[in-house]
């Protein structure tokens, strides 16, 4: 049976609950991803004065073939988008500057550090949105940098957002779509601390300071992301989900929602519904946690299916931005990129063939037989089918035939990198 042929049957079988497939497909087609750079280069960056990965991020892994230049990074994006449909965006970090072998520190980023991403974007026709980089750096060897008790280093972090505030407004005017700026911190201490107040009031003037200048959200919108424990944070982080839900809400900024910064019986869907209450945006940084924050590749699970459902069925498509954040040195990158980039967009598509009036329906009439009944049927409705036909219409490879282009990719590129060799099985 051919893909159109399966599609027609698929079509036919959601049909006679109301939902119109391909109305469906149209507005997938809108909804834009943000993939993070950082899964191509073990969040390496291309500094002339690197430091060690630090701030309680690791990398476990050593696949052969990662991105050394930006130019390696951006064809390695490239490749990965071919094989994702739709039109998305990248997310970059600071420490992806290109300064000509010049050593510029972050509280000297300028725009011009990012020229060539931006050349590079509008040839792709994508956005780009980023992030500060608060760690990996001589001055957060304290696991301290906004919250610091030492003003010259919150200073120079106050002027690295700054700066940075200023290359996410330049995205934003060359490209025509605002840039999302996200504030992550490693800032905690790894055991009990004696105060718990006055770091988060440093944070809090910090942030302050950071956010003096008006910047038209039509190039930027600010965003801050909390988290609950870190490496060398396990006692006590500054930036708490209550911080900066608190921050975000008060300051009128983007409060995002990472899926592995809260605690193991927490899920971020259940926490959409309560924020789009009180906030006219909202972002996400889709991971996969495994028993901790540990980024794995995002796989078409539960939790990512109630995600995609609970923006969806909230008519929220254009108030929340959608990235990934997630880095597996394990396993081809490129892959990588691909497998959790293409489940993000299929639980989009699941949420997108439910019939969710029915189903509030059945629930506002305490018909809950019927609403879990349905629920339950339509997990084993031909998805798959409609997610093909999407494939096809958007010309890339359908089901499993991208993997085929990836270890292509991988023997003519990727392991010209490496004197190793290994084939994907």
């Amino acid at each position: 049976m051919t893909v159109e042929q399966s599609y027609a049957l698929a079509k036919e079988a959601y049909g006679k609950w109301d939902v119109d497939t391909d109305a469906a497909l149209e507005i997938l087609q809108t909804i834009p991803v943000s993939i993070h750079c950082w899964q191509g280069d073990d969040i390496g960056g291309f500094e002339v004065n690197k430091s060690e990965l630090s701030g309680g991020i690791d990398v476990t892994g050593n696949y052969p073939g990662k991105a050394r230049t930006p130019e390696e990074l951006r064809s390695d994006l490239e490749m990965a988008m071919s094989l994702i449909p739709g039109r998305h965006r990248v997310n970059l970090h600071a420490l992806y500057a290109e300064t000509n072998g010049k050593v510029v520190d972050r509280d000297e980023l300028e725009p011009v550090h990012f020229k060539n991403w931006v050349e590079w974007a509008k040839k792709q026709q994508i956005g780009l949105d980023f992030n500060p980089t608060l760690f990996s750096h001589p001055k957060a060897e304290e696991g301290l940098t906004l919250a610091s008790p030492d003003a010259t280093v919150r200073e120079f972090w106050i002027e690295h957002c700054m700066k940075c505030r200023k290359i996410a407004e330049y995205f934003g005017k060359a490209l025509g779509t605002p840039s999302l700026m996200n504030i992550w911190i490693p800032d905690g201490y790894k055991d009990i601390p004696a105060d718990r107040l006055t770091p988060r009031k440093r944070l809090k003037e910090s942030l302050d300071a950071i956010y003096v200048e008006e910047i038209s959200e039509k190039y930027l919108i600010d965003a801050v992301e909390s988290k609950v424990f870190g490496i060398g944070s396990e006692s006590y982080v500054v930036g708490s989900h209550e911080f900066y839900m608190g921050y975000a809400l008060t300051n009128k900024k983007t409060y995002l929602m990472d899926t592995g910064h809260y605690h193991p019986t927490e899920t971020v869907s259940n926490k959409i519904s309560s924020m789009l209450l009180f906030s006219d945006k909202l972002a996400l940084h889709v991971s996969r946690p495994v028993r901790w924050d540990s980024d794995h590749v995002v796989i078409l699970d539960d939790e990512l299916k109630e995600i995609a459902i609970e923006i969806v069925r909230n008519d929220a498509l254009d108030k929340v931005a959608i990235g990934l954040d997630f880095f597996d040195a394990s396993i081809n990158r490129v892959a990588a990129w691909t497998i959790g980039t293409r489940n993000m967009i299929k639980a989009l598509l699941y949420a997108l063939l439910m019939p969710h009036d029915l189903l509030k329906r059945y629930q506002e009439e305490g018909n809950y037989t019927a609403r879990l009944a349905l629920l339950e049927e339509f997990k084993t409705y031909p998805f798959g089918a409609v997610w093909d036909q999407y494939c096809v219409k958007m010309n890339v490879p359908v089901g499993e035939k991208w993997l085929a282009e990836v270890e292509k990719y991988e023997r003519e590129e990727l392991f010209k990198r490496t004197p190793e060799v290994l084939t994907i099985d």
